[in-house]
Parts: structure tokens; C-alpha cells; sequence
């Protein structure tokens, strides 16, 4: 090996070593979640979700140092960088993350270099290393089999490897209530084939005051996905709150509304192919990211989206709904996802600077979403085929955000753009929708603000247009520039009109502070069509009470975390099972 040589691979080596820091730090992250579960630091538990966020870019920003610092990188020419990428190849043969390394490769390296190299040469456009059959040691996931051990002995076993140090609350009585519920979803009559077999990943899914045991039933042809979730008492005792088994429920579990999981894996990978075999219609790239590896989920995301491109003839379009005052947005009809751009000075409309802005779309990135806000992905410098854009839409990018929008040559190249999953607006739902759909609707959208509400978090602009209904029939908000934490809001009652003449002028008769927040006004903005009034206030009149917010801040101030449950209430064993449950075997 040439000298010259040499040093291009004690770069690569140097790069790779800072990803392997980073995901050092990444697991033990996931090992403190299980002891912070144990202890029940439900507050612990959702810094540490909220901290780890940042560990990517920090480790970037230390590698790119020293590899300035030390190899003076930004004097290395075409062939040099052609060559850090080969030996960083090499390097990846063996090992456990390779995917998710590359993509730290390509963090590092597109902070040094420009967008001109931004090609397969010199970054990972493509993957060069194959995850396939890839698989820890011990394996990714454990294989049980009531046929031999019996069904009470197999859960019981299955229970006791989760390794969790905290005792049951009553295990029996958990098991019994597992068998029962799996009835509930297992075709009659049953039989168990030869190859019955219980697949469970190793590791446990934490998130907030919740752990999650994820696996499948397979029996001859069929296979059942299902969770387990698993909470504490105020004893710190652990019960089994409920059994999931169909797709939907794991999609909600999954969603990309809901915070981000910790869980400790050696090979992402076979974790993400174990998840996608449950469930089939979710993107690798939503997979990785909701196990806490966003950054590799942003890298499979562009991937995806250049592969759509080539296989589609389609033309950007603005995006259904109200135009936004502070964001342009524009979607692809064929791909289920929005671009968003903020907009410019005086085209935003709104007074609230740029920065401003993204510091509200990262407090959501790391905060508890609660399956009510929806989890974007940041990007920088993206190039789309300029023949793909409408020139009306070109026009109007230009003129909104002339700043981040450039075309050049065959290109439209975007400076600074958030994507997200594309969602119905809610204004546009309710117009077409049947009474059944409307009162569903209605019912979710009260329902999201009071989750948000918990979560300690304001929407501030709560109109219709800024929420969205998912293919779950779940409504999600999207619109942040004015969200606040709830303990920073001042609400407050209307005093009373000193004379009618003040009722009727164009200014407040009362001091209106910059955080002061009127319940009451909801009603003139929310409630103008009578058939939307009506359910609102069967269902959520309490938005309307001063007294009703002022109640949340309290809970909030004395450290109450509710459990918001990513499942509907009424599956919990605390409800299925309020009487004894008899002994009926599974088969």
C-alpha cells in the first residue's frame, strides 16, 4: 500500500470510527431506558428520548472536526476522496451497522465537500454493502414453541427473557388474560401445525412510561403479528396491559406521529426486516426511523423518492388546502408525502423569523408527539428534475422562496425543505365527509388538542386547516410556527365590559398580554357552521373554559404524566377483563 494510500485509509478508518462512537453511545441510550423503565423515571426516560435526537449530529461535527484538523481533508483532490470511499468499503465488510455507517459516511463527507460530488464516486448514493441475512450474536430475535412446552410454560419463559428487574404484578394472572385475548383474533377452530413457533425480537421497545414486546405467531401458513405492552404500577411492580394483533394496531404503534423508540440492537437491519414483515405497507425508511435512526431513515427515504421519480411521469402540483402564511407546500400526486419550504419576508405574512421557525419544527422533533404531530424529515441542497415541476408551480416557488428555490439547467434545487407524510386537511375532510365521518372527525380533533394539551404542548393556530386526517382516520396536527409548552401560556376569562359602547369597539376593552391565551374566542374561529358547532359541543365544550386549560397547567407543573396509550382504551385487560378470567386452553 502506497503511502498516499495509507493516508486515505487512515481517513476512512477515522470516519468510521466516529460513527462507531456515535452508536456506542446510541445503544447505551437504549440500555438506560431500561433501567429508567425499571425505576419508573417516566421524566428521565423522556429526556433521554429527547437527548439522544442530537447524538448524530454532534458526532458528525466531531468527525468532520478532526478530519480537518488532522488530515487537512479540504486539500484532498477527486481520486484521494474516490479512495477514502473504497477503503471505507472495505472496512464495512464485517460489520454490524454497515447501512447505517454509510449514511454517517455521507454526513461527514457532504459537510466538506460540495454539492458537485454529491454523486455515487464520492458518497452513498447507492448502498455498497449488503444487510441481507445479516444478524446479531445472539440472534435478532428468540423462537419459543408452545407445542412442546405448552402454551402457560412458553409465555411464562417467553416473560421471564425480556430480563426486566422489576416483579409482575401477578404473571398468572397476565398469562391467562395473553391467552384469552388471542383467542379474540385466531380463527375457530384452531389447531396448531407442526412449525407453531412464538418469534420474539430480543429486545424490549421503550417509549415514554411504556415497554413493548414485539414478535409474531406463525403456524404452518399464517403468521399473526403481535405487542405486548408492558407498564409499571406506582409500586414499580410490571403488569401486561393489553395484546395487540392486528396490523392497524401496530401501525399506530409505529406511527409517524408518535415519539421515536429506544431499543438496543446490535444489527438494525434485522430489525427493521423482522418489522417489515409485520407490516408490509410501512417504508424501511419509517421503520429505521421510528427505532431511533432517522438519519439512515432520511438516507432510504431520498433513495425511495429519486426510484419513484425514474418510474413515474407525474408533475409536482401546490398541495390541497388553504395556502399556509408561513410555509409553501407542494407534493407529487403518485407519492404520499408533502414538501414543505418556509417562506420569504414579506410572502411569509407572519411575523416570525426563519430561525424561528425551525426552532418549532426541532422542539417537535423532540418532544413527545403522541400520536398528534407529525414527525418530518429535514433536508438540505436537494436537486428534483426541473421537467417534473409545473412551470406555475416553479413561478410560484420563485416568487415565495426565492431565497431556497433555484433552477438550474435540468434541475430545481431546493436549499432548505421538511417532508412529511401528505394527510386529508381537516377543513377539506369535513366537507365532503358523511355525519358518521364529521362526528368521528370532530370527536378526533378535540381529542388532539387535549393530548397535546398532556404532552405539555399549545397549537396555537388551532383552525381546521392545520390539522390533517390520516388512512388510520386519525387527525394530526402539522402546523407549528405557533406552538408553545402550555406552562408558558397565560389563559385567562374575558372580564366583563365595563358599558356596551366598549363591547363594540375595535379594540379590547382588557389588557391583552403576549402569552395570554381567551378559550372563550375559540367558538368565533372554530364554530361558525351550526352541524360542526353542535358536535364540538358534545364532545368538547371544555375547550371553551379557561378553567378547563388552567387544570392541564397544574398537572403539568406537578410533574402528572398521563398515560396517552397508542391502542384505544377499551382493549386494555383492565377493561376487557374486569371479571375472573376462566381457564379455557388456547386450542
Amino acid at each position: 500500500m502506497t503511502s498516499r494510500h495509507s493516508f486515505t485509509h487512515q481517513i476512512a478508518r477515522a470516519i468510521l470510527a466516529g460513527f462507531d462512537r456515535h452508536y456506542g453511545l446510541f445503544r447505551y441510550a437504549a440500555q438506560l431506558a431500561k433501567a429508567r423503565f425499571e425505576a419508573g423515571d417516566w421524566v428521565g426516560l423522556r429526556r433521554l428520548s429527547s437527548e439522544r435526537i442530537a447524538y448524530y449530529d454532534l458526532r458528525v461535527q466531531e468527525a468532520v472536526a478532526n478530519i480537518l484538523a488532522d488530515f487537512n481533508a479540504e486539500q484532498l483532490d477527486d481520486a484521494d476522496w474516490q479512495d477514502v470511499k473504497q477503503h471505507y468499503v472495505g472496512l464495512l465488510q464485517a460489520h454490524k451497522q454497515p447501512e447505517c455507517a454509510e449514511t454517517f459516511f455521507n454526513s461527514v463527507t457532504c459537510r466538506i465537500l460540495h454539492r458537485n460530488y454529491f454523486n455515487n464516486d464520492y458518497i452513498f448514493v447507492r448502498p455498497a454493502v449488503s444487510t441481507e441475512h445479516l444478524d446479531a450474536e445472539p440472534p435478532a430475535y428468540r423462537s419459543y414453541y408452545p407445542l412442546t412446552q405448552g402454551w402457560r410454560r412458553t409465555l411464562r419463559q417467553l416473560l421471564i427473557d425480556c430480563g426486566l428487574a422489576c416483579p409482575f404484578v401477578d404473571v398468572e394472572r397476565d398469562i391467562q388474560r395473553l391467552i384469552k385475548a388471542a383467542r379474540y383474533y385466531l380463527p375457530r377452530p384452531f389447531h396448531l401445525d407442526q412449525d407453531c413457533q412464538l418469534q420474539v425480537l430480543s429486545s424490549l421497545f421503550f417509549r415514554n412510561k411504556g415497554a413493548y414486546l414485539i414478535g409474531r405467531f406463525v403456524n404452518g401458513h399464517q403468521v399473526w403479528p403481535f405487542a405486548v405492552p408492558l407498564l409499571c404500577d406506582q409500586r414499580g411492580q410490571i403488569y401486561i396491559d393489553t395484546l395487540l394483533m392486528e396490523s392497524e394496531q401496530l401501525a399506530r404503534l409505529f406511527s409517524f406521529a408518535r415519539a421515536y423508540f429506544l431499543v438496543d440492537m446490535q444489527v438494525p437491519s434485522a430489525y427493521v426486516e423482522f418489522l417489515q414483515q409485520l407490516l408490509p405497507t410501512k417504508p424501511k425508511a419509517e421503520l429505521y426511523s421510528m427505532l431511533g435512526l432517522q438519519k439512515h431513515g432520511k438516507s432510504l427515504f431520498y433513495r425511495d423518492l429519486l426510484y419513484h421519480l425514474r418510474h413515474s411521469t407525474d408533475q409536482f402540483m401546490t398541495a390541497p388546502g388553504i395556502r399556509g402564511l408561513v410555509m409553501a407546500v407542494f407534493t407529487l400526486p403518485s407519492y404520499p408525502y408533502v414538501f414543505k419550504l418556509i417562506k420569504e419576508g414579506v410572502q411569509r405574512r407572519k411575523d416570525v423569523s426563519t430561525a424561528h421557525i425551525k426552532g418549532k419544527y426541532q422542539l417537535v422533533k423532540q418532544h413527545d408527539r403522541v400520536g398528534r404531530m407529525a414527525d418530518t424529515w429535514e433536508y438540505s441542497h436537494v436537486a428534483l428534475p426541473r421537467e417534473r415541476f409545473a412551470p406555475a408551480l416553479i413561478e410560484e416557488l420563485l416568487r415565495d422562496v426565492p431565497g431556497t428555490v433555484t433552477v438550474e439547467g435540468d434541475a430545481v434545487h431546493l436549499a432548505h425543505v421538511y417532508i412529511e407524510r401528505r394527510m386529508v386537511p381537516l377543513n377539506l375532510y369535513l366537507q365532503h365527509a358523511n355525519e358518521q365521518e364529521r362526528e368521528r372527525a370532530v370527536l378526533e380533533y378535540g381529542l388532539a388538542i387535549k393530548e397535546l394539551a398532556a404532552a405539555n404542548i399549545f397549537p396555537g393556530d388551532m383552525l381546521w386547516k392545520n390539522f390533517g386526517v390520516t388512512p388510520l382516520e386519525r387527525v394530526v396536527f402539522y402546523d407549528y410556527d405557533e406552538i408553545q409548552y402550555m406552562t408558558e401560556c397565560q389563559f385567562r376569562r374575558i372580564p366583563p365590559a365595563p358599558n356596551p359602547e366598549a363591547e363594540m369597539a375595535s379594540e379590547p376593552w382588557y389588557a391583552v398580554g403576549p402569552n395570554d391565551i381567551f378559550p372563550e374566542e375559540f367558538a368565533a374561529f372554530l364554530l361558525g357552521d351550526p352541524k360542526i358547532r353542535r358536535l364540538f359541543m358534545r364532545h368538547h365544550a371544555d375547550l371553551l373554559d379557561a378553567d378547563y386549560w388552567t387544570a392541564r397547567q397544574r398537572a403539568i407543573l406537578q410533574g402528572h404524566m398521563p398515560n396517552i396509550f397508542p391502542y384505544p382504551r377499551e382493549l386494555r385487560f383492565k377493561h376487557q377483563f374486569a371479571q375472573p378470567v376462566n381457564q379455557e386452553p388456547l386450542c
